[in-house]
């Protein structure tokens, strides 16, 4: 990444001190039968006229006020909305002969006829093991929880919900027409995608984020039954919807 000779300093102030990146797997299934510190002078020097002198908070004191203030509110609704839209997949499983993950599911040979799948199948998870959703779930509060202090609500919205479009125009241009896919990995994987930049651009360390995303593709990959074209689409996306954030995010700051 080019650096700007101009760039205002505090632009690059590390907004996560020293909290280690999180390493969990899982996958987007292809869908199967059932679906300024306190205390201190302006010279830097401690002023006792201010009190006892706190402790530094890393990041600079707006991304603290965000961090209170604004919470994750969209992370914890997505996660919501996923978990409710489960719950209605086995209404629907045990009252209906339908199935719910046909439904909201996406294909390639859908996109026409049915593009708002693209989005909806984000939405929904493999039955009748919660796993696929519980460990989606777990890895977005983990990055959410992350980036969302530092994006705003809206931002991390538009974040999520693009990278969950990438995921399906990654199955629609590496998949097969008739795979049928859903999860939130997509989405999941543009946070990844997201975090890098961001890491990158902080100037943190980008080891650990790198050996996370090469481990989780490779297990979509390795194992069957995984959709790793959508991983890939929304890992590019979400790296591309964050590049462009980075101007809006400094003039945030």
């Amino acid at each position: 990444m080019n650096e700007n000779p101009q760039e205002d300093p505090n632009d690059r102030q590390d907004p996560w001190g020293d909290r280690p990146v999180p390493a969990p797997q899982y996958g987007q299934y292809i869908s199967g039968p059932q679906g300024g510190p306190g205390g201190q002078h302006p010279s830097g020097q401690h002023d006792p006229t201010r009190g006892p002198q706190q402790p530094e908070q890393r990041g600079g004191p707006g991304i603290q006020r965000r961090r209170r203030g604004d919470g994750m509110p969209v992370s914890w609704t997505i996660i919501g909305l996923c978990v409710a839209v489960w719950g209605v997949q086995w209404l629907v499983y045990a009252t209906t002969p339908y199935n719910l993950a046909s439904i909201l599911g996406y294909a390639p040979v859908l996109t026409t006829s049915e593009p708002w799948r693209m989005l909806t199948s984000g939405f929904v998870h493999s039955m009748p093991s919660p796993i696929h959703l519980l460990l989606n779930m777990y890895t977005l509060y983990l990055f959410g929880r992350m980036l969302e202090p530092l994006l705003g609500s809206w931002r991390m919205l538009v974040l999520f919900v693009l990278s969950v479009l990438g995921g399906s125009l990654g199955v629609l241009f590496l998949g097969q027409p008739n795979m049928l896919v859903i999860g939130a990995s997509g989405g999941v994987f543009g946070l990844f995608g997201a975090l890098f930049i961001f890491m990158r651009h902080f100037k943190r360390n980008i080891t650990p984020i790198v050996v996370l995303i090469v481990i989780n593709l490779a297990f979509g990959f390795l194992v069957g039954g995984i959709a790793w074209q959508a991983h890939v689409g929304g890992l590019i996306v979400g790296a591309l919807v964050s590049l462009t954030m980075l101007p809006g995010l400094r003039k945030r700051r």
